[in-house]
């Protein structure tokens, strides 16, 4: 289960963050995807978590919008990371339209229950 953060300045306008907000589940569903966790087009409650943050006051950021994913450690995703997170950049900026972003992709080992 991926969670994503989006860091976002108050520059960008609220219908770009609402489309990145419809996108993203799929989008990074289809770039962590793995034999361990296959991703087969139906996303339930719990699949993919996507909060947003605004820039704070105190905060300092060289883009208006950074994405930040958080997801399980699997072999099969870690020796090709570079290119998941590249590929997963070109979809969001081929989904959105948006150009000065950045993607971060984090594979800690973690553990995850949602119960029933």
């Amino acid at each position: 289960m991926p969670l994503v953060d989006v860091t976002y300045a108050s520059s960008v306008p609220e219908s770009c963050l609402r489309e990145l907000g419809a996108v993203l589940p799929h989008l990074v569903s289809l770039a962590v995807e793995c034999s361990e966790e296959p991703y087969d087009g139906d996303l339930r409650p719990g699949d993919v978590e996507v909060r947003f943050r605004p820039l704070g006051p105190l905060d300092r950021s060289g883009l208006p919008v950074v994405i930040e994913i958080r997801s399980k450690w699997f072999a099969a995703r870690a020796a090709n990371r570079q290119e998941r997170v590249d590929a997963l950049h070109a979809d969001i900026r081929a989904a959105t339209g948006l150009v000065d972003f950045g993607v971060y992709l984090s594979l800690p080992v973690a553990a995850w229950s949602q119960g029933d």
